[in-house]
């Protein structure tokens, strides 16, 4: 039966594929296999029985995997009616029990001990009661953990929805073993039950604890204070990046009761993040200067190259192309331009003119700048990452009743945080791949990372704070490694995608580099005073409009004044408050929880009655929605229900297309 079907193949007659040329041999064999699960899974997710569902999924998959052109049709069919059940089926099965296995033995031996369940307390101040969940990997005893003053926080991924600490137990369990650090990876609770922000302030919420009980609440012993590295993958790298930005901007600005020091990590390693939900198709000049910075461009020329190579190989002979060796161009773009005043009717006119006869003339001019496509349209048909999944993310992560302004909500998108903030952050690590759908995002984030940092070497050397013969040294602050050939979620599978795990010893090398360093001032403890709009009890928290709290295009105020209109955050989960003092919880895991995620599972009682308070707010005459003099009285009503009938869809209240039995 293969043969026949394959034939064409076998034989050499069947055209190529189109994806084949774009990623390496060995990421596209993987991304085959890893389809072939995913619509094995999503064929037998509607099995009721779970060991059924379990034994049948193995099954499809193994049949998908020689009709591999139904297995595309299957996962295109699926993605095109994406819900939050279908994300869930397809990212959680590493943790099925078979997968599971199958990778464990695939697995090399990396530590003696097993990972340990935990629960963190919450902080005093903080206005959430539910402790935190984590896993802690650590290749020692409970006596040796204790002496460790070295901490690696994870924030692992998933889009927001999805996969807990155990579906990342390749890198995790990797990076305890060669490091010998513990690895704390927290299970945060995912969207749409628990929509934004609730998972950034989860994750804050740990990493206060630990600094204020000086690592005690894990199991250090807490004589000195434990330095932290911050880890993320796609969706973590997300939240481990907005983390930061909260620390920095709690320095000095903390609750008076909460009177501590909080230090900022002590640097970030950041794999493949999604660090801006302005999904946009087209790149900006500045943008593009950031991209083709000259002291970056020949270590990224691959990735430089290939933004205009549609254009390129659209132009004809006679077409005016932009000079290739002309830095001057993108030099001028990271320069401050003086202010200009708006030009009068005579210039428009003379402009108008002087432009006409240009035209006329028919004379080709340079082009300064060059047309190209962000790489999530360049990467449109992409295997692992797609534009319906990130669409089904972010509306699932932000919620019906939230308004965000994607341009400026720098705790939502951090590639557009000021540069006040970025200037403050520790040396960051990034790897990703060259044919990511968020590489561009990637790419600019670590621009403005190294422009914020120019820019506060250069201010501190007009003070003399700096020695005249020191040069700036980039690479002191960011790092950023393009993978060829590769896109999304390759860490994710590196039991059929080996390459991978070099990639794990990797980031692995860059923590050992970063605890090696000395520690810099950014790291010393900083007392914490008044509170601000948007960070109460450090806490991130929504406007009325749905928003974060605050004026101005930064989308946060730094009055010291706590805002008067906010919707009231209704924390969920169920947990009595917890003391700092409390005595540690942890127990030993020999084998993963089953893991069963159904409509009713996300639809659970926590999320209704989390709608049901929502309802009621809305209601409510004293917490009337605000609405801006500029909108139609309609406007927020017709956004609620655009935005809810979208998420209802996602939560597979509608009829999404999922092939079962």
């Amino acid at each position: 039966m293969y043969v026949a079907r394959n034939f064409a193949k076998i034989t050499g007659l069947e055209s190529p594929e189109p994806l084949a040329n774009l990623y390496s041999r060995s990421y596209f064999r993987a991304t085959w296999i890893t389809t072939a699960l995913d619509a094995g899974f999503w064929t037998a997710m509607k099995i009721r029985n779970k060991r059924l569902r379990d034994l049948a999924s193995m099954v499809f998959s193994a049949y998908y995997l020689i009709a591999a052109e139904q297995a595309d049709e299957k996962v295109r069919k699926v993605r095109a009616t994406l819900t939050v059940d279908h994300m869930r089926v397809a990212w959680n099965k590493p943790a099925t029990p078979y997968l599971f296995s199958i990778t464990s033995l695939l697995r090399p031996h990396f530590t003696r001990y097993g990972p340990r369940a935990l629960r963190i307390p919450r902080p005093s101040s903080s206005g959430y009661d539910a402790p935190i969940d984590a896993f802690l990997y650590f290749n020692g005893s409970l006596s040796q953990l204790q002496k460790q003053t070295n901490l690696v926080l994870d924030v692992p991924g998933g889009g927001f929805v999805a996969m807990d600490p155990r579906c990342h137990e390749d890198k995790l369990l990797a990076w305890a073993g060669k490091t010998g650090l513990p690895i704390l990876s927290l299970n945060y609770r995912k969207a749409p039950e628990y929509p934004y922000p609730y998972a950034l302030n989860e994750c804050y919420d740990a990493y206060h604890s630990i600094v204020a009980t000086k690592g005690r609440c894990i199991g250090l012993q807490g004589d000195d204070d434990p330095r932290i590295v911050l880890t993320g993958d796609s969706a973590g790298g997300n939240l481990a990046t907005g983390v930061t930005l909260m620390i920095i901007q709690a320095v000095g600005t903390g609750p008076q009761q909460d009177h501590i020091e909080l230090p900022l990590p002590a640097g970030l390693v950041l794999i493949y993040p999604a660090l801006d939900m302005n999904i946009g198709s087209w790149m900006t000049d500045d943008q593009m200067a950031l991209i083709r910075n000259p002291r970056t461009a020949k270590r990224q020329e691959n990735y430089v190259r290939r933004k205009s190579e549609d254009i390129d190989n659209k132009w004809s002979l006679s077409t005016p192309r932009p000079s290739e060796t002309d830095e001057n161009v993108f030099e001028e773009m990271f320069k401050t331009k003086p202010a200009q005043a708006e030009p009068s009717a005579s210039q428009l006119l003379s402009d108008v003119n002087a432009q006409k006869t240009l035209i006329a003339s028919g004379k080709p001019q340079p082009l300064k700048t060059r047309l190209a496509v962000s790489s999530l349209i360049s990467y449109f048909g992409d295997r692992i990452l797609t534009p319906e999944m990130m669409r089904a993310m972010i509306i699932l992560y932000v919620g019906p009743y939230a308004r965000p302004d994607f341009t400026t909500d720098h705790l939502l998108s951090p590639a557009v945080a000021p540069e006040t903030l970025l200037a403050r952050f520790p040396k960051t690590y990034i790897l990703t791949g060259e044919r990511d759908p968020l590489v561009d995002d990637t790419v600019i984030f670590a621009g403005r990372l190294r422009q914020a940092k120019l820019h506060l070497f250069r201010e501190r050397k007009e003070l003399g704070l700096e020695e005249s013969k020191v040069e700036f040294d980039e690479r002191a602050h960011v790092e950023i490694a393009l993978i060829p050939g590769i896109s999304h979620g390759f860490l994710q599978f590196v039991s059929v995608f080996p390459q991978g795990w070099k990639h794990i010893f990797r980031c692995g090398r860059w923590i050992e580099q970063i605890f090696r360093s000395k520690p810099t001032a950014f790291e010393a403890r900083q007392p914490t005073s008044k509170s601000i709009s948007g960070l109460t009890n450090g806490h991130l928290k929504l406007a009325a409009t749905g928003g974060i709290s605050g004026s101005g295009g930064s989308g946060l105020e730094m009055n010291g004044q706590q805002p008067q209109r906010h919707h009231r955050r209704f924390f969920t989960g169920e947990s009595s408050a917890d003391d700092d003092d409390v005595p540690l919880e942890m127990t030993a895991l020999n084998r993963p929880a089953a893991l069963s995620f159904s409509p009713e599972t996300a639809r659970g009682k926590h999320f209704g009655r989390e709608n049901q308070r929502m309802v009621e707010r809305e209601q409510s005459p004293e917490l009337e929605r605000s609405k801006s003099t500029a909108s139609l009285a309609s406007e927020d009503g017709l956004l609620k229900r655009r935005m809810n009938g979208l998420t209802i869809g996602l939560m597979g209240g509608g009829g999404g297309a999922g092939g079962g039995l």
